[in-house]
């Protein structure tokens, strides 16, 4: 059989064929078949972004905190010398070089919000907080739990002490207000450089109390008055009998000066120590940026919530702090809050228009903010140099004594121009409050919208006037504050009705101790625009608001002017003005006063304010802040040499920098 051979197909053939074939079978629906798309991957999300930057914020956190743990101690200090060159010792290194060893026992007073406190008994929404700190500390309560903590932070708006099933007490201890929070030292520069020169716990105690409280009630709830007492008694009598170096800070000034009469003065009201107590115990009283005569920013606080810094985070953020944010009003809740703590009444302007000035005038007439060259310390050097060397200032005139003013126009006008329509007589109107208001009920819903608009027709406040406005617009605070705190000048001092404890804090209405042998320090920061006197509005109604704000729209044209954000400063440590801090030991107590009927010596001791010139100097070492002066070198030195023996002449007397004697002579007070 011939063998026949197959003819190879082509390629091409091939698949025709097959095609061929695939067309007869294939339906009539068919379509061709896309081309498969890669996935798309999923977008990137705004939770993605939020979870991977604060994950690189941990990361670099914790290799920040790893590397800071494992580099040498000396390694910051190296890098700030290498930058600013050789750091000064530490006073308390200073000191120990030139001999000086621990002498007198030292108490602290620290000052209001500077102390811990902690709680001891609370409602169902405090669980698990026991003996924990509601204040100070890392504040943790405030944002985990904010109405329960507001709530037990809070005191009784009748008694003014402990709400019914809540007890908040101070901590004890030096560790009280050695840090106000992580990082943030208040006493602890002083506590550490004193230890250097062989001060130790037994040699120093932290006079903790709670600073909400009126001064008296201190001693009504807690017997603080008596253990201070007991305490300094016994230091004394443990150091081979050397008197007490007593060092109040900010309101722990006012608080000391009502522990001197409360000492003294006989049981009930007092603590019968007899009238040379403080003679016998206190070697020197070192006031520390110390409100003596009250401070503007109190006023500020009581009326609206706030100071020149809410007021600008307010401009800056319209509305946060205004509205229902998380369910929290937060400034309302905040003033229903302070409002119960008497203790901020302490710190209300005392002395009227005799000391802080009327709608005309005002002791610190003529100030200028112009950077000042450090003068001599010649105490008969009154006035000021300035950078193009002419004496004085060509400030345009401030009517600082206008401490509120509802309107630049008003506070710049003359007195002539204002009308003021009195609001003492003014009749109250009725606001429909709803169940919400209720919580953050701050009194400005009983005076109604006739009586808030009373208040700002008056237009200019002095401070003569400040206690009749607060009266007028939170009564029931101020029935308490007027039990426990007085704002007057004294008459006669030997009114017996001056024996009565709400004078005891006011120096212009009490007497210095009998104690010639004492000395009284004033000691405090300059060179910081400090709050003196404000601009208001009044803002549009609205539920569960406060109906006053600072203006901070109004300001000076002029960079160098006094006023800047609503807010008229004048020269001080960022909170308290010099005046305050200065006129008693300039003026009021110098020599033998009525005041100071035994000649106690007095100083004046100013630290001109430098700001740290790296961030790796903190908070610096030549501070004259109302806090950061507690690491200032110079004070801290000046208290140590006073701890260790020497007198307020060894320490060269008085420092002077600002004009604090220009300004007292032109106070009028009968000496």
């Amino acid at each position: 059989m011939s063998l026949l051979r197959r003819r190879k197909v082509h390629e091409k053939e091939t698949a025709r064929v097959a095609a061929d074939d695939y067309d007869e079978k294939k339906p009539e629906t068919w379509k061709p078949e896309k081309p498969e798309k890669p996935e798309k991957q999923s977008k990137w999300s705004c939770v993605d972004s939020c979870c991977w930057f604060i994950g690189c914020i941990c990361v670099v956190w914790w290799g920040l905190l790893f590397s800071y743990n494992m580099m040498p101690s000396s390694f910051p200090q190296y890098v700030t010398e290498a930058i600013t060159g050789p750091m000064p010792d530490p006073p308390g290194v200073k000191l120990k070089k030139e001999g000086l060893q621990a002498k007198h026992p030292v108490v602290f007073v620290p000052g209001i919000v500077t102390g811990g406190l902690e709680l001891w008994e609370g409602h169902s929404c405090a669980d698990g907080l026991f003996r924990k700190r509601l204040w100070g500390g890392t504040f943790g309560e405030v944002y985990k739990r904010p109405l329960c903590w507001v709530e037990h932070m809070s005191l009784d708006n009748e008694s003014g002490l402990d709400p019914p099933g809540v007890r908040v007490r101070s901590v004890t201890g030096l560790v009280a207000a050695d840090y106000f929070a992580p990082g943030y030292f208040v006493w602890a520069v002083l506590i550490a450089n004193l230890a250097r020169i062989g001060y130790e716990e037994k040699t120093m105690y932290m006079a903790s109390y709670d600073w909400r409280l009126a001064f008296q009630n201190t001693e009504v709830r807690d017997q603080t008055l008596s253990r201070i007492k007991s305490n300094i008694e016994l230091m004394v009598a443990t150091n081979g009998g050397n008197k007490a170096v007593i060092i109040p800070h900010s309101m722990g000034v006012l608080y000391f000066l009502h522990f001197m009469k409360w000492v003294e003065a006989p049981p009930p009201m007092g603590g019968g120590g007899g009238p040379d107590w403080c003679a016998k115990h206190i070697k020197a009283v070192m006031n520390i940026g110390g409100p003596l005569l009250g401070v503007p920013k109190a006023v500020s606080g009581l009326f609206s919530a706030e100071a020149r810094d809410i007021a600008v985070a307010r401009a800056i953020a319209p509305g946060v702090l205004d509205k229902d944010l998380f369910r929290i009003q937060t400034l309302q809740h905040v003033m229903r809050m302070t409002r119960t703590w008497d203790s901020t009444m302490s710190m209300i302007p005392k002395g009227g228009e005799t000391i802080w000035g009327g709608l005309d005038w005002s002791p610190e007439q003529g100030y200028s903010p112009t950077k000042r060259k450090q003068i001599n310390n010649d105490t008969d050097s009154k006035s000021v140099i300035t950078e193009d060397g002419n004496i004085g200032s060509k400030q345009k005139h401030v009517h600082y004594g206008r401490m509120i003013s509802f309107g630049k126009d008003v506070a710049k006008a003359d007195s002539s121009e204002i009308l003021r329509i009195d609001f003492r007589d003014a009749v109250k109107g009725n606001n429909i409050v709803n169940n919400t208001c209720r919580d953050v009920w701050t009194e400005y819903h009983d005076i109604g919208i006739s009586g808030i608009k009373a208040v700002a027709e008056y237009k200019a406040y002095t401070a003569g006037d400040i206690l009749d406005m607060l009266q007028y617009v939170a009564p029931k605070m101020m029935e308490r504050g007027s039990a426990h705190f007085s704002y007057g000048i004294a008459d006669n001092l030997d009114d017996p009705k001056y024996e009565h404890y709400k004078y005891w804090s006011n120096p212009l209405e009490t007497r210095l101790p009998n104690a010639p042998d004492m000395e009284v320090f004033s000691m405090y920061g300059i060179g910081i625009p400090t709050e003196r006197a404000y601009v208001y509005k009044q803002v549009p109604a609205a539920d569960c608001y406060i109906p006053f704000q600072i203006d901070t729209s109004a300001a000076e044209e002029l960079d160098n002017g006094c006023l800047k954000d609503g807010v008229f400063t004048v020269d001080g440590d960022e909170t308290v003005p010099v005046l305050s801090a200065g006129f008693m030991s300039a003026k009021g107590w110098r020599g033998k006063t009525r005041f100071n009927p035994s000649g106690s010596k007095t100083y004046v001791r100013e630290y001109d304010h430098a700001p740290p010139a790296t961030l790796l100097e903190g908070r610096g070492t030549q501070s004259g802040a109302h806090v950061d002066i507690m690491g200032n070198f110079a004070l801290i030195e000046d208290v140590m040499r006073v701890a260790a023996g020497a007198k307020g002449e060894e320490l060269g007397g008085d420092r002077v920098y600002s004009d604090i004697f220009k300004w007292s002579e032109k106070i009028d007070l009968p000496l």
